[in-house]
């Protein structure tokens, strides 16, 4: 497909390992959205909490020192390369919001270095070596959609890629396209036997997302082994770009690269006239979805 198309946006996703220091993968991620640029990318998405290890694998204290405002030293810096290349950039980091107040978040850039908009994560884990909930605050900017040149895009942010509601709501708010940066990776003890399970669910429930909402789904991850235990995550990469129709478009394997993917918007419009899933729901009917369960009658 042809960018000449003024329906067809072209993606960056940047998937890379974690380097010796935060200085170290700042530079490098840099360079990779001067090279997804380059190659014609006009939105470009970073992997969750792009400019250090996870750090929630344990309970450490210490991380806390990790954290920034939105508007601190790591989105000033992608904020001025994003300016440089004129092109816009989902930035998630560790949000310092006030004293014993953190999230995980991610800011949304225009080819200006501007804030467009801002997203703060709604679903925090909290299981073996994701433990989240000890870090971060539950979001409470809601789900958004943020305006950009290239049209109205939905941030989320990893854990919440599994939640039908909130790819639903997003998309309800007329994101064209869902962003999903992400830390996901295989324990040691689980590879061998359910890691390719776990690897093709996460796939699955991506695509899915895409076909029920009738739009355009991106997941970021990064690869690598971080931490120096034997249990120790191991990223498996697999960035992506799902069309309204399920397909995967494109695929990254499991070393670093810089995926760059056309998406023709004119799909959208085309696939939910064949689909038209938002015109056949029963909003009079689904009351009960606030509630936590619902009791056998």
């Amino acid at each position: 497909m042809s960018q000449e198309s003024s329906q067809v946006v072209r993606i960056g996703l940047i998937q890379r390992p974690i380097g010796a220091s935060r200085a170290d993968t700042l530079a490098s991620t840099l360079d990779s959205i001067r090279e997804a640029s380059a190659r014609g990318a006009q939105l470009i998405c970073l992997q969750e909490l792009f400019a250090d290890r996870y750090f929630c694998q344990s309970e450490d204290p210490d991380a806390f020192e990790l954290a920034e405002a939105l508007d601190g030293p790591l989105v000033q810096a992608v904020s001025g390369v994003a300016a440089a290349c004129k092109v816009t950039v989902m930035i998630p980091l560790f949000e310092k919001r006030a004293p014993g107040v953190f999230h995980n978040s991610a800011v949304i850039v225009g080819p200006d270095g501007q804030r467009l908009g801002a997203y703060r994560k709604m679903h925090i884990p909290d299981d073996p070596q994701f433990m989240e909930k000890y870090y971060f605050t539950p979001g409470d900017l809601g789900f958004v959609a943020v305006d950009t040149p290239v049209g109205k895009v939905g941030p989320l942010i990893c854990w919440d890629q599994w939640y039908p509601e909130a790819a639903r709501l997003t998309a309800m708010q007329g994101a064209r396209v869902l962003l999903y940066p992400t830390a996901i990776g295989w324990l040691p003890s689980e590879k061998e036997h359910e890691g390719a399970a776990q690897l093709d669910a996460w796939k699955t429930i991506q695509r899915s997302h895409a076909i029920a909402n009738g739009v355009f789904v991106v997941a970021v991850n990064r690869v690598g082994k971080e931490g120096d235990s034997e249990s120790s995550i191991e990223f498996w990469g697999h960035s992506m770009v799902i069309d309204p129709l399920g397909r995967v478009l494109c695929e990254a394997g499991e070393d670093e690269c810089v995926l760059v993917c056309d998406m023709d918007m004119s799909l959208l419009d085309e696939t939910r006239k064949w689909w038209p899933f938002f015109r056949d729901r029963r909003i009079d009917s689904y009351g009960e979805l606030t509630k936590r369960w619902l009791e056998e009658s």
